[in-house]
């Protein structure tokens, strides 16, 4: 259906955060692809709706191995896993050298996610740097958003990234194909904000308008790893979320008919808009450790994944990690006794 890029300049905040809360949120069937050429970190964040982590090897890496030998759009979602909570999700490569290994192959993965059927995919592309193979997948998306603090100097470095890319997309032949903007600030400053930012931006004939603005919420990103308790749904970071998202998706084609993955939405159907998150984050279990999902970097994965080559719908919880296990007693511990 549409490929819908997210992606930072230098010092910008939550692309990922950013990406994730506009998934989960999406009034259409949606898949969340980790694109960034820095290396992802959803296999080690969130647990996997069968227990345990995402498996690493199962995503963007293996979708390029394939796409080495040709693929169709549809058969992205032989690469793709689940969240707690049912969000279909693409997991990145864990390390910029994996990265590297597919510089040639990011316009082609672009082209590849901008067909995929029945459904619209959200990259997050991370940070972005000097022009470099990653545009090739920007230049194929319908929508890249820019997202932005609304200091004077996040807004200026915005503007120059806004006139890189559209330089950049006008070489790979998307004449007149500019950016948007996704500023996040206090959700009370939304409007005054709103005149400021585009005050600088329209200072150059750069192709680049506000689509929008994402709450600063640090409790409510907190949420989404399990971090406490607490309704995902009504926090100022998913509210904002929502608005931006029936923005974004009232601008974008039509869905048409063709196949659904499975388990997904019959041809030509899109579910209504969302009344609560895709996702649902894990809640502390303080008195079970044993049984805690591990979403902390370092956690170990089970040797019985499924391979790349051989991905299954069906995953062996991992053990849990013991430094994991320690943080989220001593967490536990403080929020009973008040402490930060």
């Amino acid at each position: 259906m549409a490929l819908i890029a997210i992606a930072a300049d230098k010092g910008a905040p939550g692309v990922t955060t950013t990406a994730l809360a506009l998934a989960s949120v999406w009034p259409r069937p949606v898949l969340l692809a980790e694109c960034d050429p820095a290396g992802g970190d959803l296999a080690y964040r969130f647990p996997a709706a069968a227990g345990g982590n995402l498996d690493p090897r199962r995503g963007v890496l293996s979708l390029g191995v394939a796409a080495r030998r040709g693929i169709a759009p549809n058969q992205v979602w032989e690469h793709v896993q689940k969240l707690h909570g049912g969000l279909d999700v693409l997991a990145g490569v864990t390390n910029a050298e994996q990265g590297t290994g597919l510089n040639v192959l990011w316009g082609q993965i672009g082209r590849v996610l901008a067909g995929v059927p029945q459904a619209d995919v959200i990259a997050d592309c991370g940070r972005l740097g000097a022009e470099g193979p990653v545009y090739d997948l920007l230049a194929e998306a319908a929508v890249v958003l820019l997202v932005s603090r609304t200091e004077l100097g996040d807004v200026i470095r915005l503007r120059d990234r806004a006139t890189a890319f559209a330089v950049a997309a006008n070489s790979r032949g998307r004449r007149g194909f500019g950016a948007a903007v996704l500023f996040v600030a206090d959700r009370r400053r939304f409007a005054s904000v709103h005149g400021e930012v585009d005050h600088v931006l329209k200072q150059t004939n750069v192709p680049v308008g506000i689509v929008g603005a994402i709450a600063h919420d640090p409790k409510g990103a907190a949420l989404f790893g399990g971090a406490m308790g607490g309704k995902l749904g009504n926090t100022p970071l998913i509210k904002s979320a929502r608005e931006v998202a029936q923005q974004l998706v009232a601008g974008l084609p039509a869905p048409v008919g063709g196949p659904a993955p499975v388990g997904g939405p019959a041809p030509g159907q899109a579910p209504a808009p969302q009344a609560t998150p895709n996702y649902s984050p894990p809640q502390p279990q303080a008195q079970q450790q044993t049984q805690l999902r591990p979403v902390a970097s370092g956690a170990r994965h089970s040797a019985a994944q499924p391979s790349a080559t051989q991905p299954s719908a069906t995953q062996e919880a991992a053990p849990a990690d013991n430094w994991f296990d320690a943080e989220r007693q001593q967490l536990h511990e403080r929020q009973q006794s008040g402490g930060a």
